[in-house]
């Protein structure tokens, strides 16, 4: 049987195959090529639904790093077998649209390919794995794969832009979250995600459970872009649409989802993270469809919708997550209830938004423009596209007979019931949930209208397009056909889904419930005539008078002008800190060697040289000492004389005599020692390094006079004498404590241990093997350095570098 493992890096091996893989086939072939990874992929994890459906997990481990508790673990349950099925489901119909999108002779399939597969395997990795630091370093790869796919189209200004802007953000979170995952290590003396959940009772009195809690819910907030982190997800929709459509959909957004949904069983029934998670998603979701409405590019729009529908899923979890406070009894259904919407919705997401980006993209790709202000009439002319745009925006809606409308119901059942709770205050503030709810789901109407109306039901303007408008090709519709397929049969069948798929990730997410069936709800499209149904017919009746008198209550967006947005905040922010690091790298580069050496000795002085005196390390005893000889007492006073003489030499020649005396006299000493192999080889440097240094001197410009003021000789002076001083500490610190037994007693066995007699060339060539084996390699890149320098001359006459 193949390890799970394997299913993680097949996609990652098979990015550094396509390159390769490019070479041997036509352009046109690489994506079906490619499209055999995630349908291998997918067909994987839907045959091990029966196995989660049962409540059984899928676990394995590969010892990486012991010693650090790094192993490559995994662990396959409800919640991550629905992430898997995301990304591997959505991969191959992204995988296949693309086939049909991207241009086969202006593209670099073989770059594109590569990324998608290595940002897919990195998914994988996130969702799979059981140890924080490996989780860790999946994540961080998502986002540079993900950098890769949104700075595709590198030549465009913008899309290096939004590549940047999102790599910093969603890195900048990552390491945030890399600060938590290492807290929960020193709390829970383990790197396992499922050992840290069964003990959560005992950590959460610890002094680093809440800064935990919130560097978590930093990784996850910048990942899904939440409020105030949403600005990096607009700009980031200038990679090509089967990227947004993936990323933006179906994967790299749900990743802060995954986490928190995975740390919920961890930090939930905490009031820290329930108030931010509920907080921030919900505030994050009105301002998200609040945005949207405002957008002229169909892009920007989907870009904003998707912020506020991953602000209504946070804000589900964060609801949800009360069913743990006080312990792990369950008082009521209310809570469990916003768990399971949230999932429910994450699905439904992943099917009419990915529609909806795939159909962006054939406007685009068959109209020239994305522009709404240019777009009308195209019904007629693109009546397939606008049939699904019709699905997939009438679902984000939350209207009839689509998915989203069961989703949406569950929505508002959950936040109705928030001010329900008795605990965090929630019969107070639990009011403001709903009303918030209402009014973003408001705007979440406008906007899923505008896409339909002002791109296809409009008066058609031809001299406004930059192509004449056509239906797309059949390879280019079926994915987005197929996805608004499972629209409708969510709409009609959605208990299958929530027997095989939703009630394993309940569990997954409430591990200590046992009985499934007694809070996992029935869905059914109609419940009577309820609040929820009140509170759609509300959105849909005041959404369609707004929509309509749009043009008179615009204005409002004037409160909120683009100078004074986040996303100004952050470019000023940028800007300032490029500025900044300028100014201060100015003010110490000077180019003037001794200002570095003084930054250097200086550095070392304050931080060993404290260290020592703080922690009392500076001990002296010198009655183990060997006595001194008369001739070692002679070549010390030979060295200092020569070392004080070379601080007065005039001129370069005799300061490199001077300094040749000082190894020479080195050298006596090792013979002195009884140390003759390495009396030879000081030699012999020194030689050379006073012949060398005479070559080199013999060029140089004459020796200027130095300015000999206090001024320059004084701050030189105290630095010298401090580093001497400090020098001399640092060894009788060594030789005064013996803090372990000595390991000499080790290398006198050089000759049983590696064969060799001289311990001195025994610990160099195999005790420290490794090392040496550094040494050369950092050799062979010098003289590949040199090499390059040697073949890349200047031509003559000229002084430009030949680039071939």
């Amino acid at each position: 049987m193949i390890s799970i493992h394997a299913f993680i890096l097949i996609p990652i091996l098979t990015a550094f195959l396509i390159p390769f893989i490019g070479k041997q086939f036509p352009k046109w072939h690489l994506g079906w090529v490619t499209l055999a990874v995630p349908i291998l992929l997918f067909s994987f994890f839907v045959s091990k639904i029966p196995v989660i459906s049962a409540n059984r997990t899928i676990t394995g481990s590969i010892p990486w790093i012991r010693a650090l508790d790094l192993h490559f673990a995994v662990y396959l349950d409800g919640l991550s077998l629905i992430f898997t099925l995301l990304i591997a489901g959505v991969g191959s119909l992204v995988v296949l649209y693309s086939i049909f999108y991207l241009s086969k002779e202006k593209e670099s399939l073989s770059h594109f390919y590569a990324y998608l597969l290595l940002f897919m395997g990195a998914m994988l990795g996130v969702v799979l794995s059981d140890n924080l630091m490996v989780l860790y370093l999946f994540w961080e790869l998502t986002s540079i794969s993900s950098f890769l796919l949104i700075a595709f189209w590198f030549h465009r200004k913008k899309s290096r832009y939004g590549a940047q802007k999102s790599f910093l953000i969603t890195v900048g979170g990552g390491i945030a979250m890399l600060v938590g995952f290492i807290m929960l290590q020193v709390m829970t003396a383990t790197n396992s995600v499922q050992e840290i959940i069964a003990m959560r009772d005992s950590i959460q009195d610890h002094e680093l459970f809440v800064p935990a809690l919130v560097l978590i819910l930093l990784g996850a907030f910048t990942k899904s872009a939440q409020f105030p982190f949403h600005i990096w997800l607009p700009d980031a929709m200038e990679a090509p649409t089967p990227v947004s459509a993936y990323l933006h959909s179906a994967t790299m957004v749900k990743a802060g989802l995954f986490l928190v949904a995975r740390f919920t069983p961890v930090f939930g029934g905490e009031a820290t993270w329930f108030w931010l998670v509920s907080g921030v998603g919900i505030f994050t979701m009105f301002w998200g469809s609040f945005t949207a409405v405002r957008q002229n590019d169909l892009k920007a729009l989907l870009a904003y919708s998707t912020i506020s529908q991953l602000g209504l899923m946070m804000s589900l979890f964060g609801l949800g997550s009360a069913a743990l406070q006080g312990g792990a009894s369950i008082d009521s259904i209310i809570y469990t209830q916003a768990i399971f919407a949230a999932l429910f919705h994450l699905v439904n997401h992943a099917t009419f938004k990915g529609a909806l980006f795939m159909v962006v993209g054939i406007v685009d790709h068959g109209v020239g423009t994305r522009d709404v202000r240019k777009l009308g009439g195209l019904l007629s002319l693109m009546p397939i596209t606008f049939t699904l745009s019709v699905i997939g925006s009438f679902s984000m809606a939350g209207l009839p007979p689509f998915n989203g409308f069961l989703s949406k119901e569950m929505f508002f059942t959950a936040v109705l019931n928030a001010h329900e709770m008795s605990m965090f205050s929630m019969d107070t503030w639990g009011l403001l949930f709903p009303v918030i709810a209402w009014i973003g789901s408001i705007f979440t109407f406008i906007y899923s209208m505008f896409i339909v109306f002002r791109t296809f039901l409009r008066p058609y303007r031809r001299e406004r397009l930059e192509k004449d408008p056509h239906e797309a090709s059949i390879g280019m519709l079926l994915s987005p056909i197929i996805l608004c397929t499972f629209v409708i049969l969510l709409f009609f069948f959605p208990n299958l889904l929530s027997k095989y798929l939703l009630a394993p990730a309940m569990n997954g997410i409430l591990p200590t419930y046992q009985n499934m069936e007694g809070f996992i709800p029935k869905i059914s499209a109609w419940h009577g005539f309820n609040l929820e149904l009140l509170m759609t017919a509300g959105v849909v009746i005041l959404g369609i008078i707004l929509m309509n008198t749009y043009r008179f209550w615009n204005v409002i967006y004037d409160l909120f002008p683009e100078k004074r947005s986040l996303d100004r905040g952050y470019q000023w922010l940028l800007a300032a800190s490029e500025s900044g690091s300028k100014k201060a790298t100015d003010h110490y580069m000077t180019g003037f060697l001794p200002n570095y050496l003084y930054y250097i000795f200086g550095f070392l002085l304050l931080t060993v040289g404290g260290t020592l005196f703080l922690s009392g390390s500076i001990v002296f005893d010198p009655s183990n000492d060997a006595p001194v000889s008369l001739y070692e007492a002679i070549f010390v006073g030979i060295m200092g004389i020569t070392a004080v003489g070379i601080l007065f030499a005039k001129s370069r020649m005799t300061a490199t005599l001077l300094n040749g005396v000082l190894g020479y006299s080195i050298a006596v000493f090792f013979v002195l020692f009884k140390a003759p192999d390495l009396a030879l080889t000081q030699l012999v440097v020194e030689t050379v390094t006073t012949v060398l240094f005479l070559l080199c001197f013999y060029h140089l410009p004459e020796w200027s006079k130095e300015d000999r003021s206090w001024k320059v000789r004084f701050p030189k002076i105290i630095l010298s004498i401090g580093m001497g001083a400090l020098t001399v500490l640092i060894a009788l610190s060594v030789q005064g404590n013996n803090l372990f037994e000595s390991i000499s007693s080790y290398f006198e066995d050089s000759y049983e241990l590696a064969g060799g007699r001289n311990i001195v060339n025994t610990i160099l060539g195999d005790f420290r093997a490794f090392d040496t084996m550094l040494e050369v390699v950092v050799l062979f890149i010098a003289g590949i350095g040199v090499y390059t320098l040697v073949k890349l001359k200047a031509p003559q006459g000229g002084d430009k570098i030949e680039r071939k």
